[in-house]
């Protein structure tokens, strides 16, 4: 069957085009449309000419790339660019190498923010979205300390996840979120001004989902293959036996990465995923150096990813008293906080509320969880 180009004739075909193209060839692995580019060449493969009977693809895909609609592809392309975020195609330099590595690596990728964090050593952090305070604190302080060699890696989840992030911007660090969704898109919605102080803050957004594209339940297992192949290692801070976190875990294994797992009490619920992994062979963490460890090889040097050196300690010391002081702060209590009750006791706006707390929360002095904020034991 020959092939047809059926763009519109003011539409100028890009390499984004093309992988987008070859995205959308139903039924068939990433894996096998890269050799299917490899075989005949990213454009040609859509050329009038090329003859692709012999190609080993069934005819409802022969007939997908023969009738592939170019200018819905000028629209994804144009709402990335919308949404302030950049395609980084299979062959892009920036496209991360580690991520070639594994089975099925993502054909395009879309990316908001600082995409230099690409190249740099990367270090995955997740765990459980009910995570106990210990937990929170954990995930907080680790990925803080992991900051000064490495980009912190996770997925915008709340729990482990949030406190990943948050830990790395706490420390003035770099940190990506890898997203389920569409870039238009934020989930959990509670998550916009975290993910709005990730890019402010020289981090990276990144997603394997076009614009538009809403969370559904298949696209976390997938997004979950990416946090672990864009890293060297992935960390468990808490996950219960079924929890997501394991599949990231077991991504991880299937990739060659390293995996690491914090212990906690047996009669925590929340720790019996990472008591599994370590009884499988993942690495018991005490503190950052059982990581960096199996690293110094690869990572020699600190990355100095401080990004406002020009703040001395004693400026931030007096922030942190200020918040500490904060009457927001009086309103969380150690138990769940609805946010209701919050706006109740300090007969603030909402929107004044949820900004406030954003704050507190990147300083690490309240944790947001299902149902409301926690404040956190930072003594």
């Amino acid at each position: 069957m020959a092939n047809t180009i059926n763009s519109s004739d003011t539409t100028e075909l890009t390499s984004a085009h093309y992988w987008l193209a070859v995205k959308a060839i139903p039924r068939l692995a990433n894996h096998k449309k890269i050799a299917l580019v490899e075989k005949f060449g990213l454009a040609r493969l859509f050329a009038a000419t090329t003859d692709l009977t012999l190609s080993g693809l069934t005819n409802p895909q022969r007939l997908a790339i023969s009738s592939i609609d170019w200018d819905l592809l000028t629209k994804i392309i144009s709402d990335s660019q919308q949404c302030q975020s950049q395609i980084i195609a299979f062959d892009d330099p920036l496209y991360p190498h580690l991520l070639k590595e594994i089975y099925d690596p993502p054909l395009v990728l879309f990316a908001r923010g600082n995409v230099e964090l690409l190249s740099l050593a990367k270090i995955a952090i997740v765990g459980s979205r009910n995570a106990s305070i210990s937990g929170r604190e954990i995930a907080h302080k680790l990925a803080g300390q992991l900051t000064e060699k490495f980009v912190v890696t996770s997925g915008l989840a709340l729990g482990i996840d949030a406190q990943a992030h948050l830990g790395a911007l706490n420390n003035q660090g770099y940190t990506i979120a890898v997203v389920a969704t569409g870039l238009d898109i934020t989930y959990p919605a509670r998550h916009k001004e975290l993910q709005k102080n990730i890019i402010e803050n020289n981090g990276l957004i990144i997603s394997e989902f076009a614009p538009g594209v809403a969370p559904k339940a298949g696209h976390f297992p997938k997004r979950n293959r990416l946090i672990s192949g864009l890293s060297l290692g992935v960390l468990v801070v808490e996950a219960s036996l079924k929890s997501g976190s394991l599949i990231t875990a077991r991504c991880a294994l299937e990739q060659g990465r390293e995996v690491f797992a914090v212990p906690s009490s047996i009669y925590n619920a929340q720790a019996k995923g990472c008591h599994w992994l370590i009884k499988q062979g993942a690495k018991l963490v005490e503190d950052t150096a059982d990581i960096i460890e199996e690293f110094e090889d690869i990572v020699t040097d600190s990355l100095n990813l401080s990004r406002n050196k020009e703040k001395d300690n004693l400026t931030e010391k007096s922030k942190n008293q200020d918040l500490c002081n904060d009457p927001m702060l009086a309103s969380v209590g150690y138990e769940i906080t609805p946010v209701d009750l919050v706006v109740s006791r300090s007969k603030l706006p909402i929107d004044v509320v949820l900004t406030r707390l954003t704050v507190l929360e990147l300083r690490g002095l309240v944790s947001a969880v299902p149902g409301g904020y926690l404040k956190l034991n930072r003594g």
